[in-house]
């Protein structure tokens, strides 16, 4: 059988200084440090998987959302093993509403960007160090 990766979108939603994450509420991974996100259903643009998948784990909506990144990561699914997965990524702000968990997330939090990443953390993926970086310094251009 062939590992073909699963393609996967997620949201990064801002708020001042700090992004939502969640714990996870299910294997694999369970009560890990997590983002918004899943797999993209078939005809599904990234931007709507994204937006999809936020609303579905945190009630949330988001307005206009811009590119973020890419990162391959694999994911266990128990009785097949692993396959690789192609994570993309946009960026929001955070405009109104409180985060709900609910579907695959146990719990919502906005924590300081500055926290996330760093040693110790007990983050899902392990292309979530690298997100996190990216988006720091991103936000550090855009402060300029």
């Amino acid at each position: 059988m062939y590992d073909y990766p699963r393609a996967c979108a997620g949201m990064i939603v801002l708020k001042g200084d700090s992004t939502l994450v969640l714990r996870r509420a299910h294997p694999p991974k369970k009560g890990w440090l997590d983002t918004p996100g899943g797999f993209m259903e078939a005809n599904e643009s990234i931007e709507a998987a994204a937006r999809r998948e936020l609303r579905e784990e945190t009630g949330l909506t988001v307005g206009r959302a811009e590119w973020l990144g890419f990162y391959w990561d694999r994911y266990y699914l128990r009785g097949f093993g692993w396959f690789p997965t192609m994570n993309f990524y946009y960026v929001a702000r955070w405009r109104s509403g409180i985060p709900r968990a609910a579907d695959d997330a146990a719990s919502a939090e906005w924590v300081k960007l500055d926290r996330l990443g760093r040693a110790g953390d007990r983050l899902a993926w392990a292309h979530m160090r690298t997100l996190f970086t990216d988006l720091r310094r991103r936000m550090k251009r855009r402060a300029r």
